[in-house]
Parts: C-alpha cells; sequence; structure tokens
C-alpha cells in the first residue's frame, strides 16, 4: 500500500486552476496575435510596402502586443506573496499554489489537528453497557504496546494513561491494519494460554465477535444476540453523539503450535468493550472558521473517524453541518451523483484514502478550486490531487513532499494570510492583463487605420519595439500595488469570457485616441515621417502607460491611489518617452524634436483619454458588478 502510494507521487501532478487558466489565457492571445499578424502583413504587401519591411513591421506589432512580462509580473506577485505568508508562519514550495490558495473556494480537511488540538487523551474505558472495566483497559494496552506496525494517536493515548505490568505477556505475531477491516491484533500468550487481541472500527470489530462479556471482570459471558449488538451499537452512538471518539476491543482464546496467524483466524471473538478518547476543539478554531466563512471558504470535514464524533466536533467549533456523505456511499456513487452529494455535504465520514482522493476529484470537476489538508503518509495523493496541498511541519515526510504550503503551526488560523495574500497576486496579475488585452486589442484597429491612413511605415519596427520596452518596464511595479478590499473579500478566478468582454469594450478607446493623433500629425503639424512616428510614439507611450491608473480598480484615482512605485516608474517611463526625441539615442532610432505646440495637445489628448476610459469604465462595472464580476 505504501509502495502504490509512493508511485503516485512519481506520476504529473493533476492540471490546477492556475494553470488551466494561464493556458486558456495564452490561447486567447495567439488566437489575437495570429490574426492581427496574418491581415497587417497582407495590408503592408497589398500597398506595395515591400514584403521585406511588411514581414519586419508584422514581426514587430507581434512583439508590441505580446505580454512578454507576464512571467515575470506573475512571478514577482507570487515571491512576495511567498515573503510575506513566510512572516506568518506559512512556507509556500511551489509559487503557483499561492495563485491556487487565493481561488480556492473548498477547503477540505481532517478534523484532528485542524479543528481539533490533535492530542488525544483516554477519556473512558468501559464494557458494552457502558460500565467501567478495567479488563477492556488491559486488552486494549496490550494491543497498542505490543504492536509493530504504525502506531496511530490512539496507540499513543493508551500507552500514555495505562500504568500497567504487562511483562508476564509475550508476543507471537501481529496482524497489522488495513482501511478493509479497520481493525488490527496481535498474538500474546500469558501463563501458557494464547490470545488474539483485537482494536480497532466497532463495525470492523464487531462484525468478527459472536459474544461479549459483561462485569468489570468479564465473567458474564453471552452470545451475541441482535439485542445485545443493537445495546453495543448503542453504546458507542452515544459515546460519538457527546463527541468521544471510540475503539472497540475484543479477544480470542486460540490453541498453541502455530507461530504464522491471519485475518482468518480474526473469527468467533468476544466482544469486551470499547476505550474512549477526548480531542478537545481549538480555541482558535472557530475564529478561523468565522475568517474562512467571510473569505468565502468553504470548509468540509473528510475523515475517517464516524460521522457522529465528526458532527459533535463541528457543533462545537461552530461549523453548521449542511450534510453528511459517508464512505460506503462514496463507492456506491457515480462520478457525477458523488460530485453533486459532495456539493451537499459538510462531512464526509469513514472515508478510506481512495475515497478522500476521489471526493476531491468529484469536486474539483464541478468547477470548484479545492484545497486539502493533511498531514498522514494516506493523505499524500490527497495533496497532490487538490489544486493547492496543505501540511503542517510535523507532517509525516510523504505529506510534506507531496504539499504546496507547509504550515509552521497547526490549524485553520495561519491560512487567512495565505488566501489574502493569494487573491492579491490574481488581482495585481489581472492588472497587467487587462491592460495589456485592452491596449493589444485596440492595436487591431489602430495599426490597419495607419496603413490605410498614412503613406508610410506609421512606426518604424525597432520603434515599436522601443516603446514595447519602455512600456514593459513601466509594469514592472504592478506586484507593489494596493489592492482593493472587494478584490479579497471573495475567491477570484480566471474567467476568459469577462477579460474578452473588457477588451472588446476598453480597446477601440485607445484606437480612438491613436486615430485622432494620426489626424493632429498629418493636418495639424503636416508631419512627414519622421514626425508622424515621433509623435505616435510618444503619444502612444504616454496613453498606454497611464491608463494603469485608471483601469487597476474599479474606483476613481482619488479614492483608490496606485502605490508610490508604480506610480513613480509610470511617471519615469512617460519623462523618457518624452526626453528620447532630444538625444542622440532618439536620433539613433530616427525620432526627431518635437514641436511645443504638440505636447500642449498631447495633454489634452492625453486627459481626454483617461477621463473617457473612467466614464466608461464606471458604467462598465456597473452593469458587471464589482470588480471581478464574472471571474
Amino acid at each position: 500500500e505504501f509502495g502504490r502510494i509512493a508511485k503516485s507521487l512519481t506520476a504529473e501532478r493533476p492540471e490546477t486552476d492556475f494553470q488551466r487558466g494561464i493556458r486558456e489565457f495564452t490561447r486567447l492571445l495567439m488566437r489575437v496575435i495570429g490574426v492581427l499578424v496574418v491581415f497587417i502583413f497582407v495590408l503592408n504587401a497589398s500597398l506595395h510596402r515591400g514584403v521585406l519591411n511588411s514581414v519586419l513591421f508584422a514581426v514587430a506589432v507581434s512583439v508590441g502586443i505580446t505580454p512578454e512580462l507576464l512571467p515575470m509580473i506573475i512571478t514577482i506577485n507570487l515571491s512576495t506573496g511567498a515573503r510575506t505568508m513566510a512572516r506568518n508562519k506559512v512556507i509556500v514550495k511551489r509559487l503557483q499554489s499561492i495563485q491556487n490558495l487565493g481561488s480556492m473556494d473548498i477547503l477540505c480537511t481532517d478534523k484532528t489537528g485542524t479543528l481539533t488540538e490533535g492530542q488525544l487523551a483516554v477519556h473512558s474505558h468501559v464494557d458494552a453497557e457502558g460500565n467501567e472495566s478495567e479488563r477492556t483497559m488491559e486488552l486494549a494496552t496490550v494491543n497498542s504496546v505490543f504492536q509493530a506496525s504504525l502506531r496511530s494517536p490512539m496507540d499513543a493515548a493508551i500507552a500514555r494513561h495505562a500504568s500497567l505490568d504487562l511483562s508476564s505477556y509475550t508476543k507471537i505475531d501481529e496482524i497489522p491494519f488495513d482501511f478493509t477491516r479497520r481493525r488490527m491484533s496481535v498474538i500474546v500468550a500469558k501463563a501458557g494460554r494464547r490470545m488474539l487481541i483485537t482494536k480497532g472500527a466497532p463495525e470492523g470489530v464487531l462484525e468478527a465477535c459472536t459474544r461479549l462479556e459483561l462485569g468489570p471482570d468479564g465473567a458474564d459471558v453471552r452470545d451475541m444476540t441482535p439485542r445485545l449488538r443493537a445495546a453495543v451499537l448503542d453504546e458507542f452512538e452515544r459515546l460519538s453523539s457527546d463527541g468521544y471518539r471510540a475503539v472497540a476491543v475484543a479477544y480470542r482464546t486460540i490453541g498453541n503450535g502455530r507461530e504464522v496467524y491471519s485475518i482468518a483466524d480474526e473469527s468467533n471473538m468476544t466482544f469486551v468493550g470499547y476505550v474512549s478518547f477526548v480531542d478537545p476543539p481549538k480555541e482558535s478554531t472557530r475564529e478561523a472558521l468565522e475568517q474562512a466563512e467571510a473569505l468565502g471558504v468553504e470548509i468540509k470535514i473528510l475523515t475517517g473517524d464516524n460521522e457522529l464524533v465528526t458532527a459533535r466536533i463541528c457543533e462545537r467549533v461552530g461549523l453548521k453541518v449542511k450534510g453528511v456523505l459517508m464512505g460506503q456511499d462514496v463507492d456506491a456513487l457515480d462520478d457525477s451523483e458523488l460530485a453533486a452529494r459532495a456539493e451537499q455535504a459538510t462531512v464526509c465520514a469513514r472515508l478510506s484514502p481512495d475515497q478522500k482522493d476521489r471526493v476531491i476529484a468529484a469536486l474539483k470537476r464541478s468547477g470548484h478550486v479545492v484545497g486539502y489538508m493533511g498531514d498522514g503518509i494516506n493523505d499524500a495523493p490527497s495533496l497532490r490531487t487538490a489544486d493547492v496541498g496543505v501540511s503542517v511541519s510535523n507532517a509525516v515526510d510523504v505529506a510534506r513532499e507531496a504539499a504546496d504550503i507547509i504550515l509552521l503551526e497547526e490549524g485553520l488560523h495561519v491560512l487567512e494570510t495565505g488566501i489574502v495574500e493569494g487573491r492579491k497576486t490574481f488581482a495585481n496579475t489581472l492588472k497587467y492583463i487587462m491592460m495589456g488585452t485592452s491596449s493589444n486589442f485596440g492595436n487591431m484597429f489602430s495599426v490597419p487605420a495607419a496603413l490605410f491612413l498614412v503613406p508610410f511605415l506609421p512606426m518604424r519596427p525597432v520603434q515599436i519595439l522601443l516603446n514595447n520596452l519602455l512600456y514593459d518596464f513601466a509594469q514592472v511595479t504592478i506586484p507593489t500595488d494596493m489592492v482593493d478590499h472587494d478584490s479579497v473579500a471573495e475567491p477570484k478566478r480566471w474567467d476568459i469570457e469577462f477579460i474578452k468582454r473588457f477588451m472588446l469594450v476598453f480597446g477601440p478607446i485607445s484606437s480612438l485616441y491613436d486615430v485622432l493623433t494620426y489626424v493632429v500629425m498629418l493636418y495639424a503639424f503636416h508631419a512627414d515621417a519622421p514626425l508622424f512616428q515621433t509623435g505616435w510614439f510618444v503619444e502612444s507611450l504616454a496613453t498606454q502607460t497611464l491608463v494603469i491608473h485608471v483601469i487597476r480598480s474599479r474606483y476613481s484615482i482619488l479614492k483608490s491611489r496606485a502605490s508610490l512605485p508604480l506610480t513613480l516608474s509610470s511617471l519615469a517611463v512617460v519623462a523618457v518617452g518624452f526626453a528620447i526625441p532630444y538625444t542622440p539615442i532618439g536620433r539613433f532610432f530616427g525620432f526627431v524634436p518635437l514641436p511645443a505646440a504638440f505636447f500642449a495637445v498631447l495633454l489634452v489628448m492625453t486627459v481626454a483619454y483617461l477621463a473617457m476610459v473612467n466614464a466608461v469604465k464606471r458604467v462598465f462595472y456597473r452593469k458587471a458588478g464589482v470588480w471581478g464580476a464574472g471571474i
């Protein structure tokens, strides 16, 4: 089983929401670039501008509209978030997981160590009728102490609680735990008498029992009738309903002569009683759940424990249980049915590791961004299947290796910082994308219009590349920008349709002012090729650089101001663009000095352009809803 889990970790990780969004955006961008480049080349060639010039111009335009900085902007955004999270005891192993954490709308987690302290203590040891029984505790202790397979927190709690002398017992063999039987057994000898002692989930132990003991010393042995079996289960439900985890204990006297035993020997056993455990809820859990709810993240409990204990713990920490999904139901449902049931359930109980994995996959197929929090070996596949896997520093090695994010403290409360940083990362990345795509779409109209109106190339290929370089430099500081509160209030996801709508609305506005620049240069200044190219270079750089301050937020510039680094970088790039035509570098690129009157016209045009974008933005978001509506 461990080998199968280890092998699953070598397979390629399932595609996450972040990767899917980037792939869909890239596909959109390639379609836009492909159509534009071919169209510009054909148009240039048909106007007899020369094949080589047409090719160079088309290639330069394609470079100019490609958001080359997107990988760097995303990486800087994620790195900034990772540094902030590290200061808050959240270590990021895979940078892209920050984006997924921000987009997460469902967090699946076990209850032990997350909702609860994760420190089990023995609460009681009783017989089938609920009476205190030292015999139950003794047999449970023998089972826990002598087992050589993986020890659970329950085994550790039993060993801490008991103060029994076990020197009279000798271990013969062991039948390890598995998730099918949900029990484990040891075979021991005492005073020449051999016993098979079993401990595990009540339903798993009871199915192998034909008798039961009653009384403090176990002297009253009876056949397991349906009435007594129901009484045994009633006691288990009583413990579970009170929030106590319980394991059943049973034994069987066996003959000598063998040294190796198998699962087949776990039959005709005698039920002894229950050992129950208390795991108090974390003090911070209620507040953490309230924070998650406020951030739009739904918590689902995926546990191997029974549904009654889990529901009781949820009640204590204030997590409302909307529905319960059982492990046996998971196996009986097909993928579509499971997805519907998993969405409605708050608690998924008595799950095997494979069933946990299937529930997470079903939620992802339903369109959710799913996080999973676990710390055990059997959590490793689920940590990889989820969009973002979260573990803790004291988890087993395999879980830490499979996880994307490591918490230095157990509990949900430390995740809040990560979720907020993920959403800030998405918001700032989206600013660059929205600005780039709208500008690029505008070029689909600006460049062909220039080719029709102007008898020469509207801008040299090398000038286009310089414009693109300066424009990109201004965007390097976007990761430092402030993010509006409503941009982090809810999970945000990629929505290519929303990006298309934004592009279709704001792209033509930039084209309108580009065409206005053509008219001014041709008819007001009677510009030749160098003067025209210089004027369009300066106008294009100024408008597309400064417009980030308008479209970076759905609010006005006065209500939501850009960060100081973004403001300074934008103004610096515009200033450099204005100065270049008057320098030797400008002459190298084919620029000429512009008349003073041009800057007065440019100032009026730029202010009018930004005002028009701001007015359209208000209408756009009024119809689309808050920032990110549809995302």
